[in-house]
């Protein structure tokens, strides 16, 4: 983005045109709509060959980006969940993340992944959302919005499971990576009936992802973290998780059905990690259900591991 661009942000302009030839992908993919939301948070519109369809995301710009408009940033990608009507504005609508990085130098994104993308290349030949983050989304970042240095993903739910997969579909991509209440261990019993739950909740046939699980072993083992935790090595890692019942951040409440699963799922990847030899930082925090104060709260606990890995002071 140009010292113009910047210049316009800055006095306010609500909508700003996309300079097209810099803000779009190798295959096509480019920016149909920006808009401004406050001084420092974009969202952009995306047109997108590997969804076939468009798709939003939501930057939160460094805390020096109007005053250093030559510089590159670092950047932090941040998942959602399943099922959230907010999509790629819940991070901010139900956590402190903008008050908390407005201090930090890093471009924070967070990208959709639809109703229940799962992070991944279906077993149709679309939706790709792997392709979309990482490739159609990366390129225009680095080259219309000055993303640049290390980068680091963090997730909540499927989008903790989306953190780990990344990392290690994509070994060196990410320095750090961190799952909240995640299934980072896809193939561990009653795991595969979950997302199959899952994608159950928003329409989808329970194959329409991976397959079957049996007849398809092998592309749910392609994508499951825990079966690769070889190539998570040199990645700093967090995983985080309750157990379900009512902590204290809770109101009153019974327990949930969902953090339990996740708990399990995110025990048996750090134990993957362990017996594999590589290093994670842990917080099973016991009492807490799936829900959104716990997220906020375990992303300023991972925060340290984060900005070490993004190389910020």
């Amino acid at each position: 983005m140009n010292r113009l661009l910047a210049a316009l942000m800055l006095l306010g302009v609500g909508t700003v045109a996309p300079q097209q030839q810099a803000l779009t992908a190798d295959d096509g993919a480019s920016v149909v709509v920006q808009s401004q939301v406050d001084a420092r948070t974009l969202d952009l519109t995306i047109s997108s060959p590997a969804l076939g369809t468009s798709a939003p995301v939501r930057l939160l710009l460094p805390a020096h980006w109007y005053d250093q408009p030559d510089r590159t940033w670092p950047v932090l990608y941040l998942l959602h969940g399943c099922c959230e009507v907010a999509d790629y504005q819940s991070w901010t609508r139900f956590t402190d993340v903008e008050r908390f990085t407005a201090d930090k130098d890093v471009l924070v994104v967070m990208p959709s992944d639809g109703q229940a993308g799962m992070y991944s290349k279906w077993a149709k030949s679309v939706p790709d959302w792997e392709s979309f983050h990482l490739t159609e989304l990366l390129q225009i970042l680095r080259k219309g919005y000055r993303a640049g240095g290390p980068m680091a993903v963090a997730g909540l739910s499927i989008g903790g499971y989306g953190a780990m997969a990344y990392a290690f579909r994509h070994p060196g991509m990410f320095t750090a990576a961190a799952s909240f209440s995640g299934i980072p261990d896809t193939t561990l019993p009653a795991v595969p009936e979950f997302i199959q739950s899952v994608l159950a909740r928003v329409g989808y046939g329970p194959w329409d992802l991976w397959g079957n699980e049996f007849l398809n072993y092998q592309t749910w083992a392609e994508h499951n973290p825990s079966a690769h935790v070889d190539k998570l090595r040199g990645t700093a890692l967090f995983v985080s998780c309750g157990n379900g019942f009512p902590g204290p951040l809770d109101p009153p409440t019974g327990a949930d059905l969902i953090e339990p699963v996740a708990q399990v799922s995110s025990q048996a990847f750090v134990a993957a990690l362990r017996l594999g030899g590589v290093p994670v930082t842990t917080d099973f925090y016991g009492g807490g259900t799936h829900s959104w104060p716990y997220w906020e709260r375990e992303l300023h606990k991972a925060w340290p591991m984060l900005a070490a890995g993004l190389r910020l002071g």
